[in-house]
């Protein structure tokens, strides 16, 4: 199944919101604090300039005003264009600044996730992973356990959010196997993540200066696919066929 990537920054947003639905203006209304507006809004951004390229219309703000972004009742984001389910599948996610929107075929369950490779405390690692993910861990050193624990938990995060789930189910209930094979061309590696339900996830996960990005999948992800965008703002080309 192919997975369509692409990540934007606080930078790229712009300042007005002439671009939002009259549904996502309303709900950004209602946002108190400057730092979940400010990461709302890029999220929204980049899923709007991502699907934009994928559904083959004009990234123009009137365009975009008809791309609506609404959260299902499990929280997972759903895309409707002109007040009709789209012919998508997006999974989004913002760390420090960046935002990255996962999109695939319709019915597919998808997640991904961007974390920050950051120390974390042992407690951290007793209280959110597995036995056998712990082991995994304790093999390595200082530089290599921050790699790995932020591998571990951007790969969870994304499983349950495939799972529609987040973190309302235990963290040790998706166990992750990040495989020791060779990047693709796109410098992915690949990972595969059991949740104890019955589900097996297959994804990709990626280190690119201090951010980690994982997507998992069902079925089965190609590599992500990375989005080019059109050199204006106001123009469309279709990469997603």
């Amino acid at each position: 199944m192919k997975v369509y990537w692409l990540e934007q920054s606080e930078a790229d947003v712009p300042a007005e919101n002439d671009w939002l639905s009259p549904n996502e203006a309303v709900c950004l209304e209602g946002m108190r604090f400057a730092k979940r507006r400010t990461d709302w809004r890029l999220g929204r951004w980049t899923a709007k300039r991502a699907l934009s390229v994928c559904l083959d219309v004009p990234a123009h703000p009137q365009v975009f005003k008809k791309i609506d972004i609404r959260p299902a009742a499990s929280g997972a984001p759903e895309v409707f264009f002109a007040n009709r389910p789209s012919k998508v599948t997006i999974s989004l996610s913002h760390r420090d600044g960046v935002a990255a929107c996962a999109v695939a075929l319709p019915g597919a369950e998808i997640g991904c996730d961007l974390e920050v490779v950051e120390p974390r405390s042992d407690a951290f690692v007793a209280d959110y992973f597995t036995s056998e993910e712990q082991a995994l861990v304790a093999r390595l050193s200082a530089e290599g356990r921050a790699r790995l624990l932020a591998l571990l938990w951007s790969a969870k995060e994304s499983a349950l959010k495939a799972l529609h789930a987040g973190l309302r189910l235990d963290t040790r209930c998706v166990i992750v196997n990040p495989f020791a094979a060779p990047f693709d061309l796109n410098g992915w590696s690949p990972l595969e993540v059991r949740y104890t339900g019955g589900v097996v996830f297959q994804g990709w996960w990626q280190l690119a200066g201090n951010i980690l990005r994982t997507v998992v999948a069902s079925p089965a992800p190609d590599s992500p696919i990375p989005i080019t965008l059109p050199y204006h703002f106001f123009d469309s080309a279709s990469q997603c066929a």
